[in-house]
């Protein structure tokens, strides 16, 4: 017998068909609902015994570190300034004495002139009379006046320790000799040594000098030149 498809429609209307389907799909989630949280509460209690256990079982402090000494720093308080002790005061210098400045035509001052000697030549044959030339320059700012005489200026020649001769020794008459010496302008002097020696008594025999190694220079009261270095021979 063949059955109408039309059949299960006039027995069974759509209404309810469809809410057929909603209550097993509600029952579906409620399902899926209790296994969740029966799995849910059933974790609870594992994770937090495992997290005494992971506090349990922490490290403790290590005993190296913990026997190291404990070093406390003390900070240094400030130095009262009104406590702490003066400071002594500079000593102050004693001021140099300024030059009196200098008139033109006054004696001058040793600190003012240059004396200065040379010779003609450096070795002296058999008869060659050695000559010098002096000078004496005056480095003041103004013109001053110098005894340029003979016992003033004294040109003097020596062989190691001994004295050989001396411009001063025997002069008679007038000695002292007054020049005016202006600035940077030398005064100059030529002398000719007779190779003889000469001593203060000038009845002394004036014996000649023996050939070798002599040294001159002029000396002054407070000033010497340099030396100059000659042979005879």
């Amino acid at each position: 017998m063949r059955m109408d498809p039309d059949t299960f429609r006039s027995d069974i209307g759509v209404d309810v068909y469809w809410r057929r389907r909603l209550a097993a799909l509600i029952a579906v989630l409620v399902v899926v609902a209790v296994v969740a949280w029966a799995c849910s509460s059933s974790e609870g209690p594992q994770d937090v015994q495992a997290a005494q256990v992971a506090q349990t079982t922490s490290p403790g402090p290590d005993p190296l570190l913990a026997a190291l000494p404990t070093v406390t720093v003390t900070p240094t308080p400030p130095q009262n300034a009104a406590s702490a002790p003066p400071s002594p005061a500079p000593t102050p210098r004693p001021a140099k004495p300024s030059r009196p400045s200098k008139r033109p035509g006054e004696l001058c001052d040793n600190a003012d002139l240059v004396l200065g000697l040379q010779a003609d030549g450096e070795v002296y044959g058999a008869g060659a009379l050695p000559g010098f030339i002096l000078t004496l320059v005056n480095t003041g700012k103004v013109m001053c006046v110098a005894d340029v005489g003979p016992r003033s200026l004294e040109i003097r020649i020596t062989s190691g320790n001994d004295r050989v001769w001396s411009s001063s020794d025997c002069v008679s008459g007038e000695t002292e000799n007054l020049r005016k010496l202006e600035r940077g302008i030398p005064h100059v002097q030529v002398l000719k040594w007779d190779r003889h020696r000469s001593a203060a008594d000038c009845r002394a025999e004036r014996l000649r000098a023996r050939p070798g190694t002599y040294v001159a220079a002029v000396r002054a009261t407070g000033m010497k030149s340099r030396k100059v270095v000659f042979h005879l021979r």
